[in-house]
């Protein structure tokens, strides 16, 4: 059972009485995940590899850094029947931006405009932000996505 679903059931055992974040507040981030390593992570997927996990496990303390584009993202993959979740998107959400060591990364006008600046990279509106948030902040990558992965442009934790 994923972590998120844990919660849903029994919110008081892990200490959550009201789920809220602060989309101002402040952090260090190590690394960012990509949308992909994010849901697998959540979900206990098996498609999330052993490597993968341990890097996530090494960094979370420090700070794991979700873009709000991610949940868009979510929204999406959801909407076009791509994504079930066992709860509303808004529920999965709140519990998911909530989890330990994960830092809520806003959309900045300095992100858009690095976004639309990517030398040789594809046109994925969604792979733009999350590469132009990594470069902005200075953080590597956590991701699976070939096309990222091969991106020259950017720190990507293999």
């Amino acid at each position: 059972m994923s972590y998120i679903h844990k919660v849903l059931q029994s919110p008081k055992l892990f200490g959550v009485s009201e789920i809220k974040f602060d989309l101002k507040a402040e952090a260090i981030i190590v690394i960012i995940l990509d949308i992909h390593i994010w849901i697998w992570w959540l979900d206990n997927n098996s498609r999330l590899t052993e490597r993968l996990r341990q890097i996530i496990a090494s960094h979370q303390s420090n700070g794991l850094g979700v873009s709000i584009f991610s949940c868009w993202e979510v929204e999406k993959l959801v909407e076009k029947n791509r994504l079930k979740l066992a709860c509303s998107v808004d529920e999965w959400l709140n519990v998911a931006l909530a989890y330990p060591g994960v830092q809520l990364l806003e959309l900045t006008l300095p992100i858009v405009l690095k976004a639309t600046q990517l030398e040789g990279f594809h046109n994925d509106p969604a792979d733009q932000i999350i590469v132009a948030t990594a470069q902005i902040h200075n953080c590597p990558l956590l991701t699976a996505d070939t096309k990222i992965v091969n991106y020259p442009y950017v720190q990507v934790l293999k």
